[in-house]
């Protein structure tokens, strides 16, 4: 059987007094790991180092990227102005053949006005000859001149309008007198003065006719 040992007052206190300076110790030890583990969270040099050239690197991308933009900003806008340029002459080209067009028009209706006198005295001079009279040379080549007139004209759209036996038309007729005749229907051209004409779709001179009716 073992013996109790008395342990005095001043023993304990001093035990007492161990464990607390251990307690501190071991708190202080665990401050400084923690401490330490803090530290090896931070970045070495080398880290340090590499983490700079990524971000020199990610910021030359970033500039080489705002340049690309910019070079594809003036591609942009040079092809909008090719392209605007482009459809400007073609809208000039497009009015300046219209305006060649109506110039042409113009011009051969003004050539066909100073011929149709012609053909008036051509046709005045043949009414005034009888059949005995076409017969002769002179006024077969007459005859045959003013046929080929009237050949040249239709060629190049030049029409006839035609009147007598027709229903009066004033996009067409110029009604210069009108008669009561019952030889002929309601508003009925019976006569006409002078011949009219049509440049292809229009008119180049109105029929001079009498109506009826």
């Amino acid at each position: 059987m073992s013996e109790e040992k008395n342990i005095s007052p001043d023993e304990v206190e001093n035990v007492t007094e161990d464990i607390i300076e251990d307690t501190a110790e071991n708190s202080a030890g665990e401050t400084a790991a923690e401490a330490c583990e803090q530290a090896d969270c931070e970045q070495t040099p080398e880290e340090t180092v590499a983490e700079a050239v990524a971000e020199a690197n990610q910021e030359n991308k970033k500039s080489k990227k705002k340049k690309k933009d910019k070079k594809d900003e003036e591609i942009a806008e040079l092809k909008e102005r090719i392209t605007r340029n482009l459809a400007e002459f073609d809208n000039f080209r497009k009015r300046t053949e219209r305006e060649k067009a109506q110039m042409f028009d113009m011009g051969a209706k003004t050539m066909i006005e100073k011929l149709l006198p012609v053909i008036d005295n051509f046709e005045r001079g043949l009414a005034t000859l009888d059949e005995k009279a076409l017969e002769e040379p002179f006024a077969a080549g007459i005859e045959k001149t003013y046929k080929q007139l009237q050949t040249v004209l239709a060629e190049v759209g030049v029409t006839a309008i035609e009147a007598v036996g027709k229903e009066f038309n004033p996009d067409i007729h110029n009604a210069v007198m009108h008669v009561e005749d019952d030889s002929f229907g309601e508003n009925i051209v019976c006569e006409e003065f002078q011949k009219g004409y049509m440049d292809r779709d229009s008119v180049v001179r109105h029929s001079m006719v009498k109506v009826a009716n």
